[in-house]
């Protein structure tokens, strides 16, 4: 069933992030409520694309954890996934890294690698091309613990970095992320669902904090 626990996650420590009926566990930046073009739709977290909403993040912050969801995007379709993410500076992505969520066929950044679909945005590219068509379900995964991450991709590890490495450092002073001094480095945060304009369903989010 969609946006439920088996028994046996429950006794393993994972947390239901939407039930599929409520989105309480999620607000917007620096506010109690939820954005305007955020809804649920079809099971599922949707941004409709209508309106410009601004991102949605959750109401408890994570340091070390295993976050699992899935995701689809319509043709051309971009999105986003921030973990660690403060609202301390002036936007989320201040902080938080991304797991890129895109129609790589269809949209621009795909042809880059670093920008595609489960990267860690402008950063370190997949190591493979797992990403399926528009229109349908990915599943993934986010794993922080420590300086150690991992981004998983309908079965298929095709991320791993370091933070706060120096080639973790070297990368960033390369990339958009240059002037960002706390870009990565939070031990705890948000975890943030993107508005990026353009329509995207995100549903079966769980998380497990790890030690």
């Amino acid at each position: 069933m969609l946006n439920t626990l088996t028994d046996e996650e429950r006794a393993e420590g994972w947390t239901l992030l939407f039930d599929g009926k409520s989105l309480d566990q999620w607000r917007g930046f620096r506010s109690q409520e939820i954005p305007e073009g955020w809804e649920i739709n079809d099971d599922s977290i949707h941004y409709a694309g209508k309106v410009r909403a601004g991102d949605i993040l959750t109401r408890e912050q994570y340091g070390n954890f295993d976050l699992r969801l899935e995701w689809k995007v319509l043709e051309a379709g971009n999105s986003g996934i921030f973990f660690r993410a403060s609202e301390e500076y002036e936007s989320l992505w201040y902080t938080g890294p991304e797991m890129q969520v895109l129609d790589d066929a269809g949209h621009r950044d795909g042809a880059r690698r670093e920008t595609s679909a489960g990267a860690n945005y402008a950063l370190h590219p997949p190591s493979k091309d797992v990403v399926r068509k528009a229109g349908e379900w990915n599943q993934v995964g986010i794993v922080a613990h420590g300086n150690h991450v991992e981004h998983w991709m309908n079965g298929e590890k095709i991320v791993e970095y370091e933070l706060r490495s120096e080639d973790w450092k070297q990368r960033v002073a390369a990339s958009k992320f240059k002037d960002l001094p706390h870009y990565g480095l939070m031990d705890a945060g948000h975890i943030v669902l993107q508005d990026h304009s353009d329509p995207v369903w995100f549903r079966n989010i769980k998380i497990k904090k790890l030690d």
